[in-house]
């Protein structure tokens, strides 16, 4: 399943992504991946979610790794040209371009986490965290496109949330 949702977004961004552009979205993208890498760092031994693949593909897609690895190279970017590229000038068309993104997000997982077990929750993480978290990162990557640093001041505010509020503890870390 995760190599149909991820060729959903590859299809999506090759028919509507505005892919010339590709220079301009370049740190966004990267800023989505290393924010996703030092996540995964961080909560290594200590996971608030993992991804499985259960229907197809397990023996290319064995592992959290693997799968996040195919997210990051694949979905992240696709979603960045998407989200980037059509995003309203208008500020009310702003707030609801963010809440669909929130939303799309937040429905794949919950039909990935309730129905195809593609992704589990771990350590006090839930559904409610997933939004939240969904809501920060459409915010921080918006913010990041115009004002790169106050997005990375974001990240490293609601990183420390996270390691505090999830008791994340720095002596398990390899």
């Amino acid at each position: 399943m995760h190599f149909f949702y991820n060729g959903v977004f590859l299809i999506a961004v090759l028919f509507w992504g505005k892919l010339e552009n590709w220079k301009e979205y370049y740190s966004t993208i990267l800023f989505f991946i290393a924010c996703d890498f030092f996540a995964n760092i961080i909560t290594y031994n200590n996971s608030l979610w993992k991804y499985q693949e259960t229907v197809f593909g397990q023996e290319i897609l064995m592992n959290h790794t693997i799968i996040n690895l195919l997210i990051m190279f694949v979905a992240y970017p696709a979603t960045i040209f998407l989200f980037i590229g059509y995003f309203p000038s208008k500020k009310w068309k702003k707030i609801g371009w963010i809440l669909f993104w929130v939303s799309l997000y937040s429905i794949v997982e919950y039909i990935n986490l309730h129905f195809f077990t593609l992704i589990t929750h771990h350590n006090g993480w839930n559904m409610a965290w997933s939004v939240l978290f969904n809501i920060v990162m459409f915010t921080s990557l918006r913010i990041h496109y115009r004002k790169p640093l106050l997005a990375w001041l974001i990240a490293a505010i609601w990183s420390v949330i996270i390691i505090l509020y999830f008791n994340i503890p720095f002596t398990k870390m390899k």
